[in-house]
């Protein structure tokens, strides 16, 4: 057996489950779940349709690569969306297909990280989502975390980074909008960690499956090609960005999406994914075609999001300091009390669901950047979510009085 298994932590919703196994929740109230990051906003019915009219490609093989009318679609909505210049993002040399960006985040580190070079480190934000450690603990590397604390916007800190970290880092995850924080990373920050990505020699890979939800249609979130091209480096060299229609289009069950960047090393990881075999079925890639050429169901997602933001942080404000995130659809407040206790308690009194803070972070030198706070996921109908943040408000001040 591969040893590296015995290094992967239970992920965080077997600790959730392990935290509730002896609660008895009360029967006379509808359970609510805002911990698990699942969409629950209805599939768009024009992409039911086009698998529903293409299953007769059940049986053909797909390739690796993809069709070139998917790789044109999402290249060409990138290529918009993000401010590229014309014809910079070439879907034959830039962009794969992949099944979801868990799949991809994962195998892209198997595929570009030396695990057998001394010192092979993997730098991730703190909270993260578990496949980034996970991904480079199986590849062999040494995770090192970078706290994400709300004195700095729930950014890390690149500035005080021993340059030692550096100098072994093969891969720098990134994640804007951040999961939990819903953080955007700005244009200068992106800028600063291009210039140490050119400086020590490593990779940046942007987890970016949450930019299409964000609150305000006339600030859309900026991702790191764009900040490339904003540079003038149109070759996105050392450069990687994930994206997805799990969220953006509610399409979670689908698992589509690409990976885009630098050239060398997509072409690269392609060879990788030719072995790996994870090809995208060709009715899959059908429908990711009209999903990423339509934007009007996307609008109609913000708005929903929007809706139930706009509902409930007015709401939780009574009891807990709460902000509506740059994007994403994740609230990350602190608790008044210990942040398993509170899941917990909330459980067994409320019977609402949400996930505690530290099964999201590690502890490092002491600190656990997710202590004492909980992840709330608004994915619910807006009437759960406010019924949610009425029973969390009544909650905290049956046991904090």
């Amino acid at each position: 057996m591969n040893p590296n298994l015995d290094r992967l932590h239970p992920y965080p919703f077997e600790k959730l489950a392990r935290l509730k196994a002896n609660i008895q929740a009360p029967d006379h109230l509808t359970p609510i779940s805002l911990g698990i990051g699942e969409p629950q906003h209805p599939a768009p019915a024009f992409v039911k349709q086009v698998i529903a009219d293409h299953l007769a490609m059940l049986s053909n093989y797909p390739t690796t690569r993809g069709t070139d009318a998917l790789r044109e679609a999402m290249a060409d909505w990138a290529s918009r969306r993000f401010q590229l210049a014309p014809g910079s993002l070439d879907p034959a040399r830039h962009v794969i297909p992949v099944n979801g960006t868990r799949e991809a985040i994962f195998s892209l580190v198997q595929a570009v990280v030396d695990g057998s070079a001394p010192g092979a480190t993997v730098v991730s934000p703190n909270p993260f989502y578990q496949i980034y450690e996970g991904a480079a603990l199986l590849a062999g590397a040494t995770p090192v975390y970078l706290a994400c604390r709300a004195d700095r916007g729930f950014i890390p800190d690149f500035d005080s980074v021993p340059e030692r970290i550096w100098r072994d880092c093969q891969l720098l995850f990134l994640c804007s909008p951040g999961n939990p924080s819903g953080a955007v990373i700005p244009r200068e920050i992106l800028a600063q960690v291009i210039d140490l990505a050119d400086r020590y020699d490593f990779i940046i890979a942007s987890d970016e499956c949450y930019s299409e939800l964000y609150p305000d249609e006339h600030r859309p979130p900026e991702g790191l090609l764009q900040t490339c091209a904003a540079l003038g480096r149109d070759d996105f060299r050392r450069c990687i960005v994930f994206h997805s229609l799990s969220k953006r289009s509610n399409l979670p069950g689908l698992r589509s999406g690409f990976v885009a960047g630098d050239a060398d090393l997509i072409q690269r990881y392609l060879k990788y994914r030719t072995y790996h075999g994870c090809a995208m079925p060709l009715h899959n890639q059908l429908a990711s075609i009209a999903a990423w050429r339509d934007e009007q169901h996307v609008r109609e997602n913000r708005a929903a999001y929007r809706a139930k933001f706009e509902a409930v942080v007015p709401i939780l404000r009574e009891v807990m300091p709460v902000d509506i995130p740059d994007a994403g659809f994740y609230l990350w407040p602190a608790t008044p009390m210990d942040d398993e206790t509170f899941a917990r308690e909330l459980s067994a009194q409320q019977n609402v669901h949400v996930l505690p803070g530290r099964y999201l972070s590690r502890t490092v030198d002491g600190e656990n950047p997710g202590e004492n706070r909980v992840r709330m996921a608004l994915v619910a109908p807006l009437e759960a979510c406010v019924e949610a943040a009425r029973r969390i408000v009544e909650f905290v001040k049956a046991n904090t009085a």
